[in-house]
């Protein structure tokens, strides 16, 4: 039997696979989701690649926030049509992501944030949120254990909530299963086929596969995976931290709904008796990280200090940093993909812009369904494509104004060392993340992989 050698596999040289209708590449939450989507839409060989393992990038490491109020049009869309598929699991699979209804507030503390929350609150209701306005007082008595009298009032859904993002992974691999998606786990991308501006299959560490339609999906690794395609994505990466507090009983569900300080980047949930919280730095460089930012975590420790008094005599339970996804204009990619100013047939491209547990599902069906049949019912994804950025990744858009503080540019720096005197070693390494603490596997990441 001839051998391939090691090289000629990482090209892709390797003995090729029965073609396929569609190959996903990223075996994350829109990889996952989009593959199942595009097999239940009646494709009949749908293939999957994953460099590593199913979720084990940021999918599995998400705090799991779910949030409909989003501050576009489309972010509302998103995170609506997200929930309710949540919802729709455990009826339509037997198995479900664990989406728990919490409420979500976003507390206002100057009066240009009242009046911007009022505009939103606005757009929301018009598109069929039932999101309403709470006076001060009101909020003070739905959130008993921040400090009273801090806010000017607050935007509030009941329907907002929260998902365990393991068990996310679970509900979309088993999902692949039944539906009889071919999963390729430690398989790498390694570029694709095109022939006269078309897509004809795609080259795999394991070798070439023969295939009209492929969708790059990647998350933090999205930009990567369009280099290895020729296509350039402004996608960029960076660290996002997350810690969990020690229990108390003033941190009860009943007592703590989940909320959004937006001026400094910072959001909270409960979580199994204590506070799960989540920060992005707005002066952290892109980049790849895996260490713990200690300085930057107390900063942030200090102005929960000041909104919710009890956590200032808790400890930390765990903590824990990942890399995550953004992009310039904190919005969503979902379209055909362009290498060298021309429309690639066949090829998509799907970010959810680090909202994968919030956006996630929403993106994966919509990037199935144009790729099916150029549109989608679930959000109008005429300005979500790649052509609304410039050469230099800017785009034309506004920015989501309800996001956390991700860098302005996508370029990435240099990755952050994997040990530093701040790092805390997560026994079970990955290349994308490294937690601490008791019982750090059981969930990680931020209100983005939200």
């Amino acid at each position: 039997m001839p051998t391939v050698s090691t090289a000629a596999l990482a090209r892709g040289d390797g003995p090729p696979h029965p073609p396929a209708d569609a190959v996903v590449v990223g075996g994350g939450t829109v990889g996952g989701w989009c593959a199942y989507f595009l097999r239940t839409s009646g494709l009949e060989r749908v293939v999957l690649l994953e460099q590593d393992r199913l979720g084990q990038g940021a999918s599995s490491r998400a705090a799991g926030i779910v949030r409909t109020q989003g501050g576009t049009a489309w972010a509302v869309k998103l995170g609506e049509w997200s929930r309710r598929f949540y919802l729709s699991q455990a009826d339509l699979l037997g198995i479900d992501s664990g989406f728990t209804p919490q409420g979500y507030v976003l507390p206002c503390f100057t009066t240009a944030d009242v009046t911007a929350a009022h505009e939103r609150m606005a757009m929301q209701n018009g598109l069929g949120l039932d999101v309403r306005w709470l006076e001060p007082d009101e909020f003070d008595r739905m959130n008993p254990c921040m400090a009273p009298g801090l806010t000017l009032g607050a935007t509030y859904r009941a329907q907002d909530g929260y998902l365990h993002p393991p068990r996310n992974v679970t509900a979309y691999a088993h999902a692949l299963a039944v539906s009889g998606v071919q999963v390729l786990e430690r398989t790498s991308f390694a570029g694709l086929d095109v022939t006269a501006g078309a897509v004809t299959g795609v080259r795999t560490s394991a070798g070439p596969i023969a295939s009209p339609l492929v969708v790059l999906t990647g998350g933090p690794q999205l930009a990567g995976v369009g280099g290895l395609a020729g296509i350039t994505i402004p996608a960029g990466a960076v660290r996002h931290q997350v810690a969990v507090t020690e229990q108390h009983p003033d941190l009860a569900p009943a007592r703590l709904p989940m909320a959004f300080d937006l001026a400094f980047g910072l959001y909270w949930r409960p979580e199994d008796g204590g506070m799960l919280f989540g920060m992005s730095n707005p002066d952290e460089p892109p980049g790849e990280a895996r260490s713990v930012d200690t300085e930057y975590l107390e900063r942030i420790r200090g102005r929960l200090h000041e909104l919710v008094p009890v956590t200032a005599g808790l400890g930390l339970r765990r903590t824990w940093a990942a890399t995550i996804d953004y992009t310039p204009d904190h919005l969503p990619i979902i379209g055909p993909a362009i290498a060298s100013g021309q429309t690639l047939n066949g090829a998509f491209v799907a970010s959810a812009g680090g909202h994968g547990m919030m956006w996630g599902p929403a993106v994966a069906r919509a990037v199935a369904d144009v790729a099916l049949q150029g549109s989608s019912p679930v959000v109008d994804t005429g300005d979500l494509g790649l052509d609304r950025f410039d050469e230099h990744g800017r785009s034309r858009l506004a920015t989501d104004p309800i996001a956390l503080p991700f860098p302005e540019s996508t370029v990435q720096a240099q990755a952050f060392p994997e040990s530093t005197p701040q790092a805390q070693a997560f026994p079970e390494s990955t290349p994308q993340a490294q937690v601490s603490g008791e019982h750090a596997s059981s969930s990680a990441g931020k209100e983005g992989p939200r």
